[in-house]
């Protein structure tokens, strides 16, 4: 039987303000891609979050960042190597931390934004995720964009390279994600992100946003948190995924 684990960004609010409904999105998805504290995120969340997904047998993932909590990790930014290595190890020591208090541990590693986007080509900014990766735990899971250069160099360190579709993002036709500041980036039909998720568990393609259709092979799905309608639509694409006959289960 296909299987496909569901991953969505949580914990992503800091102090008294919130963005994503953790608790109800923990009954859906399979992984958590919990926010360190660089573009959102605080330890209180941090803590409650792993202890909500502990709860419901769902797999903690560290979602690494700029440390840019003004743009919420979406603005590019020029970080030194040997910094953006410690950052990202400090990022998933910290959530470590709450995770083994929960009586679990972090199972993976995830960058997000502007960071996420640049390690699909940089090798530098690439190589400095991976060496924070090795540094916190040579043995985590890095989940990513197919064919990006963060994949390519965590498989060459002997990291575990997962795979990441977006079931709500539109495509270009190279496989990459259109950038958000361009139309039509964030796919808002509910209906067609059900059918994207159905199409790229069973059949590995996508359209992209000019009509081309596009092999994405990917072992993890990502539905954002923040979208609107967040937790209905994952339930829905939940629902659709089981009746097509797709086992929906976490990939670590």
């Amino acid at each position: 039987m296909t299987s496909i684990d569901l991953n969505a960004d949580l914990g992503e609010g800091f102090g008294r303000w919130q963005l994503t409904d953790d608790e109800r999105l923990l009954s859906v998805v399979t992984s958590a891609n919990v926010a360190c504290g660089f573009h959102a995120g605080d330890a209180a969340t941090m803590r409650r979050v792993c202890e909500q997904a502990a709860e419901r047998g769902v797999r903690i993932g560290a979602q690494v960042s700029y440390r840019d909590l003004a743009g919420f990790g979406r603005r590019a930014m020029d970080v030194p190597s040997a910094e953006l290595a410690a950052e990202v190890a400090y990022q998933i020591g910290a959530l470590e931390v709450f995770a083994r208090a929960a009586g679990t541990r972090v199972s993976y590693v995830k960058p997000h934004g502007a960071l996420y986007n640049r390690v699909v080509h940089d090798e530098e900014q690439a190589g400095s995720v991976v060496d924070g990766v090795l540094l916190a735990d040579a043995a985590l899971p890095v989940l990513g964009l197919p064919g990006s250069r963060l994949l390519e160099l965590a498989a060459k360190a002997g990291l575990p390279a997962v795979t990441e579709a977006f079931a709500d993002r539109a495509y270009t036709e190279q496989g990459t994600l259109v950038p958000r500041g361009q139309d039509g980036a964030v796919v808002t039909d509910p209906e067609a992100v059900v059918e994207r998720s159905v199409g790229l568990a069973r059949s590995g393609v996508v359209t992209s946003r000019s009509g081309a259709r596009i092999e994405v092979r990917a072992r993890s799905l990502c539905l954002h948190g923040d979208t609107p309608g967040a937790v209905e639509l994952a339930r829905r694409v939940r629902a659709r995924l089981e009746e097509s006959g797709v086992r929906v289960e976490a990939f670590v």
